[in-house]
């Protein structure tokens, strides 16, 4: 191996494992699911039966864990011992994805919510236009009030144009 500081260091491989969080996770989750399931108990439950039954009904010399039942309670209660935290990290998993999902629909609500106070401007400014635009009521009177001035002129002569003054 060269020890000069003009030559780059050999890589070193480490034998490490390759460690997935998401892997390991998805695992969880499925093991988890599982054991909320209906056939998993059902699945317990026959096996207990078959396992109890195996050793209390079977002679003596056949029966691998007499009475008490020792060897079953080691391994149920290993196997409640591993569901736990497998259950546990689940939850945090779906609780994280939850917090995820309620951090974009807070997001997408703030988004609805200025564009509906702008869509709420946009209708308060055309109803603005809308009150100061002349309404088909004032464009009848006036012309009908047009009317009566021409009717009413001298030999049909039009009346003088009113100026700015001389509005109602």
């Amino acid at each position: 191996m060269v020890n000069r500081l003009d030559q780059p260091r050999e890589l070193r491989r480490t034998i490490r494992p390759h460690y997935d969080p998401e892997a390991f996770g998805r695992m969880s989750e499925r093991i988890a699911r599982f054991l909320g399931t209906a056939r998993f108990l059902v699945y317990l439950t026959v096996f207990i039966v078959v396992w109890v039954s195996w050793n209390m009904l079977v002679p003596r010399h056949l029966a691998f864990d007499p009475y008490p039942f020792i060897f079953l309670t080691l391994m149920l209660s290993v196997q409640a011992s591993y569901a736990a935290p497998l259950i546990l990290l689940a939850q945090n998993r779906q609780a994280d994805r939850d917090r995820v999902q309620t951090e974009q629909d807070r997001l997408r609500a703030e988004r609805d919510q200025a564009e509906i106070e702008y869509l709420t401007r946009e209708i308060a400014g055309l109803r603005l236009a809308l009150g100061e635009l002349a309404t088909r009521d004032y464009i009848r009177d006036e012309l009908e009030h047009l009317a009566a001035e021409f009717r009413a002129a001298p030999g049909g002569t039009r009346p003088a144009r009113p100026g700015p003054d001389d509005r109602r």
